[in-house]
């Protein structure tokens, strides 16, 4: 199948504005983490992206705030800040080889995680790096999708601040939606091949 190579900001902004209309589970205890992840580890792939309190000012660094993994219907947000340091349960996911984990950017979300844990993540798969052999040259999710899908993504509430005591539900549906994203395009470029 071909794909367009790439797209403008213009033609991105007329097209209608995409919606994750799957469940959304907020998750800031272990018990509730414990459960998720253990749905999350039976299933093939997921959609993985991270959240961190945007910083305005370069003596202000934040830790990693939110992850989002995502699977077709539901999307797990888990509050990073409300835990000492990453669960056990939580590290031994990311290092599953038996789930493939789909991001986009990953080497940010890597360099985040490293402020929290030594984890040595396993089986990610970049949207960066795997969209290339489809003549896909645009490298954001939002462009990315716009190609396949002519819907946009907005973005936002990307500088909205992620340590919030309640994240509002426009937070939580963007939130949702760009990992939703990453797992969607890549099932549909390998449905594609």
């Amino acid at each position: 199948m071909n794909f367009i190579h790439a797209i403008t900001k213009d033609a991105v902004s007329q097209m209608p504005r995409e919606v994750f209309t799957g469940r959304i589970v907020v998750i800031d205890n272990r018990v509730n983490l414990d459960k998720a992840l253990a749905y999350l580890g039976s299933l093939t792939e997921v959609g993985f992206d991270t959240e961190t309190r945007p910083n305005f000012s370069k003596k202000t660094h934040y830790k990693m705030s939110l992850m989002q993994l995502a699977c077709k219907e539901t999307c797990f947000l888990i509050r990073l800040n409300r835990f000492k340091k990453i669960p056990s349960s939580l590290d031994s996911f990311l290092k599953n080889e038996e789930v493939r984990k789909i991001g986009l950017s990953l080497r940010d979300d890597f360099h985040g995680l490293h402020s929290l844990t030594a984890i040595s993540p396993g089986n990610f798969i970049d949207l960066q790096t795997y969209v290339t052999a489809f003549g896909i040259e645009d490298m954001s999710l939002q462009k990315i999708y716009a190609i396949l899908f002519g819907r946009k993504i907005s973005k936002r509430e990307r500088l909205s601040n992620w340590e919030a005591d309640v994240l509002t539900e426009s937070q939580q549906r963007y939130a949702a939606l760009d990992a939703w994203a990453c797992l969607r395009i890549y099932q549909f470029l390998e449905c594609s091949k």
